[in-house]
């Protein structure tokens, strides 16, 4: 797990092999409320945009907020803001992902269940901000939470080019039984 850890140092010395294994790691195993959340919001993203786009706005907005999180520790540690062990924070695991996916996927809804839904993943956020109990992962969290959101108009248009080639696909079939 520690070989995977997205932390400054591993970034400045194995950066795509850390920001692909950590994207991987399951906080609290696949019994875990992000595991099910992930498991939801992929599945759901997936099926609007296909999964191949639906990987890229995972690892986009894991790789976007771990950057934004870890680039500033680096840089504080060679002017000497924090100290040199900073560079070694244990950090992985797929919540940046998720928080990303369920931004993105949030632009498919219609405004009402937007809104409910965006409403409540920032107050859990801002929960956690509160408690400043990681101060990375959890400015990290909104970070990838606007990651996804920023993509939304992509993904919109990913998601009706997808619905176009489908109704073109269901007509040509109606026309060739007929």
């Amino acid at each position: 797990m520690r070989g995977s850890s997205t932390d400054a140092a591993h970034l400045a010395t194995v950066p795509l092999l850390v920001l692909v294994a950590s994207a991987l790691w399951v906080a609290g195993g696949l019994a875990s409320p992000y595991a099910l959340g992930l498991v939801l919001v992929l599945t759901a993203l997936e099926r609007r945009v296909g999964g191949l786009r639906a990987a890229a706005v995972f690892l986009g907005g894991h790789v976007a907020a771990t950057l934004a999180t870890e680039i500033p520790v680096g840089l504080w540690v060679v002017a000497g803001r924090l100290p040199e062990t900073s560079l070694h924070r244990l950090d992985y695991g797929i919540s940046f992902g998720l928080l990303a996916s369920v931004g993105a996927l949030t632009a498919l809804f219609r405004p009402l269940p937007r809104a409910a839904v965006l409403t409540g993943v920032s107050a859990l956020l801002l929960l956690d901000l509160l408690a400043y109990e990681d101060p990375l992962s959890n400015w990290g969290h909104p970070l990838a939470l606007l990651a996804g959101l920023a993509g939304g108009p992509v993904v919109r248009g990913w998601a009706h080019a997808r619905e176009e080639r489908r109704r073109r696909e269901e007509s040509r079939e109606r026309t060739r039984r007929e």
